[in-house]
């Protein structure tokens, strides 16, 4: 089957939330999570008001008052289905998200090639179907993430999601250093990222562009940090400023670009 890895992924992240769902009460469905504004209800709510509009549910009528977390088209459809389910019991919104991803889950497998090649619409723009179920991926495992914190029962998901948002946000790295930071020509900068998927990334800046750094060379900036910190900063979890104070995150260099690397890092929609 085409593209089983990517079924594989989603039906792990959601089988290890519908774990973490089960294992909560009533009350901690009420507790912030780090995805500004929401609580485990709303991230809950958001992850299946996703795939019900995948399937072709209208969104639900818009509050009137929308929040200042959401800035964007994407994010004013995400809170007309979070703002549904407000009033919604932990046991209704257990079953709803089982149904709704076991949909999914199934219509995934029914695939054929050129389905998963498709070119279409995803939150990145145009692009491959099988590129646009990576970022369901991503966005649920985060998620999941943020389920975990909120109830203080972190855990080390390792596994395809976590590949996938590290591939991701590292891959990100060159338009967050060039452009966003705007690095100065002949500016190299290495990242070490540590643990279980850790690598090190070279970039440079030549005639303009941020690419990865050609051969061998001292950067001029140079920033260590774990995993799971550099992930949290990408997604917007933690802001700059505490990504770079972390005990953990070690920088040696250019502290002012630094900085703006670390502002520029949160790319998340």
């Amino acid at each position: 089957m085409p593209y089983e890895w990517l079924i594989d992924g989603l039906e792990e992240t959601w089988l290890k939330t519908d774990v973490l769902l089960s294992s909560i009460t009533e009350s901690d469905f009420d507790r912030q999570t780090p995805c500004p504004g929401w609580s485990v209800r709303d991230v809950v709510s958001h992850l299946i008001g996703f795939e019900l509009m995948l399937a072709g549910v209208s969104a639900p009528e818009m509050p009137v008052d929308l929040p200042e977390h959401v800035r964007n088209d994407i994010g004013k459809m995400n809170e007309a289905f979070v703002f549904e389910r407000r009033e919604r019991s932990k046991r209704e919104m257990l079953q709803e998200f089982r149904e709704v991803t076991r949909i999914t889950l199934l219509r995934l497998q029914g695939l054929d090639q050129a389905a998963w090649d498709t070119v279409g619409w995803s939150p990145e723009g145009q692009a491959p179907y099988h590129r646009f179920i990576e970022t369901r991926i991503l966005d649920s495992w985060i998620h999941l993430q943020d389920l975990r914190d909120a109830v203080a029962r972190p855990e080390d998901d390792h596994g395809i999601g976590e590949e996938i948002v590290v591939n991701r946000f590292e891959a990100a790295l060159p338009y967050v250093i060039g452009k966003k930071a705007q690095a100065s020509e002949g500016t190299r900068v290495r990242v070490n990222l540590e643990g279980r998927v850790g690598r090190s990334i070279e970039i440079e800046i030549r005639g303009g562009r941020a690419r990865a750094a050609d051969g061998p060379g001292e950067p001029h900036l140079e920033i260590s940090t774990p995993v799971a910190l550099f992930w949290r900063r990408a997604a917007g979890r933690i802001s700059g400023a505490a990504f770079l104070q972390a005990a953990e995150t070690n920088v040696q260099g250019d502290r002012q670009l630094a900085e703006r690397i670390a502002e520029a890092l949160a790319i998340m929609v």
